[in-house]
C-alpha cells in the first residue's frame, strides 16, 4: 500500500505524540508498505532516520484555514496514495477516500455549548467519520462518546489504545549530556532540575492547558494542601509545577493562581524538551492530573512508567487506562483532590504499592503493540466493500 499521514501536528502535545510514536513503531515493524509523512517545512527534522519507505511531503496550510477543505485534498490526490490518515476528528469536506480518522476525545463538542456554531461542529465531524472507511478510537469511553454523541455505528469503530514513549522507561542520555558512566542519568537529571532552580519538592502536572483539564481547582486543592502540610517538616516547601501550553494564552489559570494567594509556590514552565519532561516525572513526588475528561490520558501513564505515584479522576477514560494503579478522586470536588495528594504523599504504604503498581500498568501499553493493530486497520479499510 501507499499510506498517505496527515503529521501537520507533530508539534502538539498529545496527538504530536501519538504521531510521532505511531510513526517510529510502523517504521520499525513494516518494511513492505510505501509512507508519506505531510507535513510542514520547518518539522521535517522531527522524522529523523526514517527508514527507506518513508518520505516526507511539505504542505504548508494548517488544518484551521478554511482554504484547507480544497487545497489538502487537491494536494493528497496528486499522490495517488491507496490510503490516506487523519490522525484527529478534523477531516476536510473534499477528503479523497479511503481513509481512516482517529479520534482522541470529544472535548470540542463535548464542551462547546449548544450554539449553531457548535451544532455546525457536530454535523462536520459525523460526515468526517461516516465517510470514513474506518475510524480508530483510543478508549472504550471515546468510542462509546463517538457512537452516543454523532451516532456512528458500533462496528465502524475499532479501539486501538495509545502507549507511553518507550523512552520514559529508558535512561538514555540526551545529545547535550555532560555525565557519563555510572550514576550519569542520576547526574543529568539533577542538571536539568538545575538548570529551572529547582531544589524543593513538588507535585507535577503535564499537559495541554484547557477548560477540560481542571487546572483552577488543581491550583485551589493545592491552596488546600499547602495549608494543611504547614507544620510537616518535609513537605513545607511544597510546590506545584505545571508543564503545558505557554500560560499566558490561559489567564483563567494564572487567575486561580493569583487568588490562592500562592505566590512562588505555582510555577508554569510552557513546553519543555523530552528529555526535561522525562526528568520532571522522575523527579517528582506526586503527579496529579484531575481531568474532568480524556480521550485516552496518557501523562498518568507517563508518570507510571517514570516510576511516579499518580493520583487522577475517577471519570471519563482515566478509570481504564490507569486501573488499580492510581488513587482516584472527584475532579469536581476541591477537598477531594487535596485529600488524595495528601495521602500519597504522607503514607509510605500506599505511595510505594503504586509506584509498584504504577510500573507494571505502564507496561501493559505498547506502540509495536498499536502499530500492528493500526496495520491491520490499514489492510481493512482498503478492502472492497
Amino acid at each position: 500500500m501507499r499510506i498517505a499521514i496527515d503529521a501537520r501536528h507533530i508539534q502538539d502535545f498529545g496527538i504530536g505524540t501519538y504521531i510521532g510514536n505511531l510513526v517510529r513503531a510502523l517504521g520499525a515493524i513494516d518494511p513492505a508498505n510505501q509512507y508519506t509523512l505531510v507535513c510542514q517545512q520547518a518539522d521535517q527534522r522531527r522524522f529523523p532516520d526514517l527508514p527507506p519507505n518513508f518520505q516526507t511531503a511539505v504542505y504548508s496550510h494548517a488544518d484551521l484555514e478554511k482554504i484547507d477543505h480544497i487545497a489538502f485534498p487537491a494536494f493528497l490526490r496528486r499522490m495517488s496514495a491507496n490510503l490516506y490518515h487523519i490522525p484527529l476528528n478534523r477531516v476536510p469536506l473534499l477528503m479523497p477516500r479511503p481513509y481512516v480518522v482517529t479520534v482522541h476525545d470529544m472535548s470540542r463538542q463535548l464542551f462547546a455549548g449548544a450554539g449553531i456554531r457548535n451544532q455546525f461542529s457536530m454535523m462536520r465531524a459525523r460526515r468526517g467519520l461516516m465517510r470514513a472507511a474506518k475510524v480508530i478510537t483510543v478508549s472504550s469511553a471515546t468510542r462509546r462518546s463517538i457512537e452516543s454523541v454523532l451516532g456512528i455505528p458500533h462496528d465502524h469503530i475499532r479501539r486501538i489504545y495509545n502507549a507511553p514513549d518507550p523512552r520514559f522507561a529508558e535512561h538514555a542520555m540526551p545529545a547535550d549530556a555532560r555525565a557519563a558512566g555510572p550514576g550519569a542519568w542520576e547526574h543529568e537529571r539533577q542538571r536539568i532540575l538545575q538548570r529551572y532552580q529547582v531544589d524543593y519538592p513538588y507535585a507535577l502536572y503535564a499537559g495541554n492547558i484547557k477548560p477540560q483539564k481542571n487546572l483552577p481547582r488543581l491550583i485551589e486543592a493545592f491552596s488546600v494542601l499547602k495549608a494543611e502540610l504547614d507544620g510537616d517538616i518535609r513537605w513545607n516547601s511544597l510546590r506545584l509545577v505545571i508543564i503545558g501550553d505557554e500560560i499566558s494564552r490561559h489567564p483563567e489559570v494564572r487567575r486561580a493562581a493569583a487568588q490562592s494567594r500562592l505566590g512562588g509556590s505555582v510555577r508554569f514552565l510552557g513546553h519543555v524538551p523530552f528529555d526535561t519532561l522525562r526528568a520532571f516525572y522522575e523527579s517528582a513526588a506526586v503527579f496529579a492530573f484531575p481531568s474532568l475528561h480524556e480521550g485516552f490520558g496518557l501523562p498518568p501513564l507517563e508518570a507510571m512508567a517514570c516510576g511516579t505515584p499518580v493520583v487522577t479522576s475517577n471519570c471519563s477514560s482515566l478509570p481504564e487506562v490507569v486501573g488499580d494503579a492510581a488513587l482516584q478522586v472527584s475532579p469536581d470536588n476541591v477537598f477531594e483532590i487535596a485529600r488524595g495528594l495528601k495521602e500519597v504523599l504522607t503514607d509510605p504504604e500506599l505511595r510505594q504499592r503504586l509506584i509498584r503498581a504504577g510500573y507494571e500498568q505502564s507496561r501493559k501499553f505498547s506502540w509495536e503493540r498499536t502499530a500492528r493493530q493500526v496495520l491491520e486497520t490499514y489492510s481493512e479499510a482498503v478492502r472492497p466493500r
